[in-house]
């Protein structure tokens, strides 16, 4: 008897901690359907009535599902270009029983459009709604595939710097070069179960002239892990604006011969550069605690102050729910129609995510670095058209835990996330530019940052 209560108590103060952390892996194809002679399928990401010819290589959705023993958690990866929060909605509906479920795209500018602004003409979506349908069945079958496929793991975190592989298309040269792995064992046959790996870049460097369906480098970073490692991989996009783009990197073959943006060659030997660094960081992990775990989530309301999406909001092309800004980020009122001379707002989302020693910010755009990272320029530029606008709260700055990750275009696509004292698209520009550097075009507005960084530390805090 005092031997069975002794191993009671020990259980009973282990706690939370002592949860046996399982994990499945899943992948389904998403790609869309390609017939010269029947409907058209719009690349997204680069200009209009860019038609695909043909598939190069497939397009997925890729999941990890984790289980800490009482609580889910869903981590769904699509190699596309942003997917709106209702398409993600939809699909958290027919998954219950996740305390969290985030379907993030890779960014990927060579498949389909699935936002409505890159179809024929500028004012016409692209947007196929049977492959919509289609779309989301196929997210929904990777969720639950992966669920089967829990097992007891072991994790391990390992980290890279690799800044060669940055390109910063925009000053102030600040990149988020940071690469992390998660690599998963199984517990009991100590092989490979899967792994993880975030990484900061635009998956665009087949360019705005190709018509081939790729995942651009995605698609050969993940083949090259999966060969050498031997288990599934999730490949996940964190901090692209600013812009980490792999454009105009100088990269060279096996004979020493420079590798030209827009081809297939040099869109490979990116990604598997990019997965010889994955696998530097998976020699050097350690093993990591990801239980018990904690789930944070928050809506946002975000100013729609960008008059080109405004219009394309009244024209039907940017198909979202449309709120009256109330001055008040946790507020938002429905509304059927755009109306002129009124202000309005989006419904987005901000989660915190705590797996053991891993913090996970999930944010719903393309964040600048400095934001992420506290480098917020500081003085400003005299250039600049907010320059005495306050610092955000930088988001790796609420992360207090031993290892942090970041999940760029998490639940949602609002475009540019620019620091408002960064933020610049009247003369004088800064830098002695003579025009306005790109970035504000595909933003919501200047006001974005302060009020998304400040609803993400609010909500790291328990606000």
């Amino acid at each position: 008897m005092p031997r069975l209560f002794l191993s009671l108590l020990v259980v009973l103060l282990a706690g939370p901690s002592a949860r046996a952390l399982e994990a499945g892996f899943a992948e389904t194809d998403i790609t869309p359907k390609v017939d010269p002679k029947g409907k058209a399928v719009y690349l997204a990401g680069f200009g209009h009535n860019r038609k695909a010819t043909r598939v190069h290589d497939p397009l997925k959705a890729r999941c990890i599902v984790l289980r800490d023993g009482k609580q889910k958690i869903a981590l769904v990866s699509v190699d596309l270009v942003g997917l709106f929060l209702e398409v993600v909605e939809r699909v958290r509906k027919q998954c219950p029983g996740y305390a969290y479920l985030t379907v993030s795209s890779t960014h990927n500018h060579e498949g389909p459009d699935t936002m409505g602004l890159w179809g024929p003409a500028m004012w016409s979506s692209g947007i196929d709604p049977e492959y919509m349908k289609t779309l989301e069945k196929q997210i929904v079958a990777a969720v639950k595939n992966a669920e089967k496929d829990l097992k007891k793991v072991r994790a391990k975190i390992g980290s890279v710097k690799a800044p060669e592989l940055l390109h910063d298309g925009r000053l102030p040269i600040v990149k988020h070069d940071d690469l992390v792995v998660l690599h998963f064992h199984d517990a009991k046959t100590k092989k490979p179960a899967g792994l993880v790996v975030q990484w900061n870049v635009h998956p665009e460097l087949l360019g705005g002239k190709n018509t081939e369906l790729s995942a651009d480098h995605v698609g050969y970073t993940v083949a090259a892990l999966k060969k050498t490692h031997k288990c599934p991989v999730v490949y996940i996009t964190g901090t692209v604006g600013g812009l980490m783009t792999s454009l105009h990197l100088p990269l060279k073959n096996a004979k020493g011969e420079a590798l030209k943006d827009g081809t297939f060659e040099k869109t490979e030997r990116y990604g598997v550069l990019l997965a010889e660094a994955a696998t530097k960081a998976v020699k050097a992990a350690k093993d990591v605690k990801l239980t018990p775990f904690a789930v944070k989530t928050k809506p946002v309301y975000l100013p729609l102050e960008n008059k080109l999406y405004v219009l394309g909001a009244q024209l039907g092309v940017l198909k979202r729910q449309a709120y009256l800004w109330k001055n008040d980020p946790t507020k938002g009122e429905p509304v059927d129609k755009i109306e002129k001379n009124k202000k309005y707002s989006i419904r987005t989302e901000v989660a915190y995510l705590r797996l053991g020693d891993l913090d996970v910010a999930c944010i719903p755009g393309e964040i600048y670095p400095e934001l992420v990272l506290d480098k917020v320029q500081d003085p400003p530029d005299p250039g600049a058209d907010f320059p005495k606008a306050p610092i955000e709260p930088a988001i790796y700055k609420q992360l207090k835990g031993p290892h942090r990750m970041m999940i760029g275009l998490a639940s949602d696509e609002i475009g540019y996330i620019i620091p408002k004292r960064q933020w610049d698209r009247k003369p004088p520009f800064c830098y002695g530019l003579k025009k306005a550097q790109y970035g504000e075009v595909n933003s919501l507005g200047p006001d974005t940052a302060p009020l998304l960084c400040k609803a993400f530390k609010d909500l790291v805090a328990g606000k």
